[in-house]
């Protein structure tokens, strides 16, 4: 097993069920993958058990063709069935509970929204990894309180990967880099696009915001 902490660096791709229907959800996140993404969290609230078991392991497929991790979305019974990855918000499950059932070498992220203190709570149960916003308007999650640039700046005392979610896109990303921020999780600004090719072109261009 690679080290968990290699890819928890640079653009980190959300799924998106809309933007990634009809057909579009493979070919679109190989688009990102090819670019260089290196985690990818498939997240889908529906119900439909049996499709996103599918949707999953096709996902999980393609990232191991591309040396990329799978996240799941608040599901840490689908994680286990796939061995894969896990982002558990505030009311989804226990990480000490998660980290039992898949083991030390799983990545298991947290939402923190605007708050160090939950923050801080994640780390100390073992989160590899911490995830603030949103940071800008957001149409994920339009209703949810802002992050603020000073909040990156303390959670560099944690010592732990930093992700900044919300709104981000290739013209505001580069300051949330520089104020701290060791991922920026991106759906619509890397989804929404005309063709799979052009996903690859953003996933790039994410991408180079780290090596400014």
């Amino acid at each position: 097993m690679s080290n968990k902490r290699e890819f928890l660096h640079g653009l980190y791709a959300i799924t998106d069920s809309a933007l990634l229907a009809d057909g579009r959800l493979l070919p679109y996140c190989g688009a990102a993958l090819k670019g260089g993404v290196k985690v990818l969290q498939y997240r889908d609230k529906s119900t439909d058990t049996a499709r996103r078991y599918n949707e999953a392991q096709a996902l999980h497929n393609l990232c191991k063709t591309y040396n990329a991790r799978l996240i799941i979305n608040d599901d840490v019974n689908l994680a286990a069935q796939l061995n894969a990855d896990l982002h558990l918000g505030q009311d989804d499950g226990s990480l000490l509970d998660a980290r039992q059932q898949l083991g030390p070498d799983a990545i298991i992220g947290a939402t923190c929204h605007a708050q160090l203190a939950l923050a801080e709570q994640a780390v100390a149960q073992g989160a590899d990894y911490i995830a603030f916003g949103r940071f800008y308007n957001s149409q994920t999650k339009p209703g949810s309180v802002f992050a603020s640039s000073a909040l990156l700046k303390q959670a560099q005392t944690l010592h732990c990967p930093i992700v900044a979610i919300g709104g981000i896109t290739l013209e505001n990303g580069g300051a949330l880099i520089e104020q701290g921020a060791t991922m920026l999780a991106v759906i619509h600004g890397l989804f929404a696009a005309d063709t799979a090719a052009e996903v690859e072109q953003r996933a790039r261009a994410f991408h180079a915001l780290f090596t400014v």
